[in-house]
């Protein structure tokens, strides 16, 4: 090996290094991945909408007369409505906020609108 080439060689190895180290090619991560946790986090949570008394019961502060309430006050445009039709006070409303949603039915374009 002459010493020119021994010279480029001592120069290149610090950059094979950290080359080798950094996962290039890796594939990368696709929208739908990186959104996966969000819809798994969703899908996690209790809808108060359909949630069943037993359901809402397992939740933290919530017993059969506020699951009671819960149900009776169907249905709920968001979460927060718990709070604001006083049906659960904001104390038990802040224990159980990460674990419940409102979901919304789904409309079918094809089914007629109720009247009103």
């Amino acid at each position: 090996m002459s010493l020119r080439s021994k010279k480029l060689f001592a120069r290149m190895l610090p950059l094979l290094l950290v080359a080798l180290m950094v996962p290039a090619f890796a594939p990368a991560r696709s929208s739908a991945a990186a959104a996966s946790p969000a819809a798994a986090a969703a899908a996690d949570k209790l809808d108060i909408n359909t949630a069943t008394a037993d359901q809402l019961k397992a939740l933290s502060g919530i017993g059969d007369a506020y699951s009671q309430k819960i149900i009776a006050g169907r249905p709920y445009r968001t979460k927060l409505d718990l709070v604001h039709k006083k049906i659960i006070p904001q104390a038990t409303y802040d224990k159980i906020k990460d674990q419940i949603i409102a979901k919304q039915p789904k409309t079918n374009a094809m089914t007629p609108a109720a009247p009103k």
